[in-house]
């Protein structure tokens, strides 16, 4: 004869476990009241928290530069293929990770004395806590909302315009922008070019002081200054290049457009220079010699004083142009909702503290009326407590021996 089927066995385990639990029904009424009161307790005692809440928008990347650039002619290209290696890609990712940075942080642990707030010895423990109290996030349309829990209502929110304040002086030092990174760019580019025309215009004028003014002719003045002008259009499409190889494939159509061009004004300056095509012949020179005598050498230093000339005065008008541009993006923060002393407290969550607490004991209050129930059916079982008994002793002996 078969034993009852699974499905018959469960409604009676099912009683017997509601009888069980029956059985101590004021235990579990009554140490979950006691458990909330003590939450209760705690909540009360636990210090309060406020958080403040401001939200901004970062500077997206403009088109303005494009139509800038376009006046410049050829040398526009120059800027418009850096803008494209140095564009930001997530402008919201990067002032994020400059909000968390160390150098916003110790900003506002400085400005708001956090280390005896929080009560901690070390800027790194500090800034540890900063962190935990603080929160920065993202939506899709990239606006970033910055929280931050303070001890009163009105420090939470001037710690969270805070924030805001530090992340304005800290962009105005570092170049985030297109235009900002195009600015840095060409005033390296200009300061180099204005000392290497300083060092040609002396060279110049101690080689006339020297040997004395050797008078040059108009053919060879035009020629001079074809030949600077052309060298310097060279430069100008290596440095594009240059830009071009850190985002662009060698197929890419743009940079084979720019590797002719570049191919094709050398041949003609190497025209130029030898003076098969009208241009004017020069005497073969050795690194490190002395410039030549006469017209030969006066006009080989003019080159270069014209040739650095040209060069400066494109790097000059690219340098302003980015400054113009960079000028326009700002402000480059623009505060959507300024932080205001929050109404309501935010932490302890005593509504939340208390369910758990409940909820937990709750658990461990059914959990110790069935092992009560099952010590107790061990107890009046005589096999089943002798062998708890031998169980008992074994681990008790074993503890002793030790």
């Amino acid at each position: 004869m078969t034993g009852p089927s699974v499905p018959e066995q469960q409604p009676e385990q099912l009683v017997e476990g509601l009888i069980t639990l029956g059985g101590h029904r004021r235990m579990l009424w009554s140490w979950p009241l006691v458990a909330a009161a003590v939450a209760l307790a705690v909540t009360l005692v636990l210090p309060k928290g406020y958080t403040a809440v401001t939200r901004i928008l970062p500077p997206q990347q403009g088109q303005g530069a494009a139509a800038l650039l376009g006046q410049l002619g050829g040398l526009g290209s120059l800027a418009g293929a850096l803008g494209g290696g140095l564009g930001l890609k997530n402008p919201s990712d990067l002032y994020l990770g400059m909000l968390r940075s160390d150098t916003v942080a110790d900003a506002l642990i400085q400005r708001f004395a956090l280390k005896e707030l929080y009560d901690e010895e070390t800027m790194d423990e500090a800034r540890k806590e900063l962190r935990k109290r603080s929160s920065f996030t993202s939506d899709k349309a990239g606006i970033i909302t910055v929280s931050v829990e303070g001890p009163d209502p009105r420090k939470a929110a001037d710690m969270a315009n805070a924030y805001v304040e530090e992340l304005h002086k800290l962009t105005s030092t570092l170049a985030v922008t297109d235009a900002a990174q195009r600015r840095v760019f060409f005033e390296r580019q200009l300061q180099m070019t204005k000392d290497k025309l300083a060092d040609a215009e002396v060279k110049l004028r101690q080689a006339i002081e020297s040997g004395g003014l050797v008078s040059v002719d108009a053919q060879s003045r035009a020629a001079v200054e074809t030949v600077a002008r052309l060298r310097a259009t060279i430069s100008a499409k290596e440095i594009q290049l240059g830009s071009m190889r850190a985002y662009a494939t060698e197929g890419n159509p743009d940079r084979v457009r720019v590797e002719q061009e570049l191919a094709s004004m050398r041949r003609e300056l190497a025209k130029l220079e030898s003076g098969t095509s009208g241009g004017l012949k020069e005497e073969p020179t050795v690194e490190g010699a002395p410039p030549a005598s006469g017209g030969v050498g006066n006009i080989r230093l003019l080159r270069e004083v014209k040739y650095h000339e040209v060069m400066f005065e494109l790097m000059a008008k690219q340098y302003e142009l980015s400054r113009v541009e960079e000028s326009k993006e700002s402000p480059l923060i623009q505060v959507m909702d300024r932080a205001a002393p929050p109404e309501r407290k935010s932490s302890p969550k005593r509504g939340l503290i208390i369910t758990l607490t409940v909820a937990a004991s709750l658990l461990l209050t059914v959990l110790a009326a069935f092992a009560k129930e099952e010590r107790e059916r061990i107890r009046r079982d005589p096999v089943r407590s002798a062998r708890l008994a031998v169980l008992r002793d074994a681990w008790l002996r074993r503890g002793a021996s030790k």
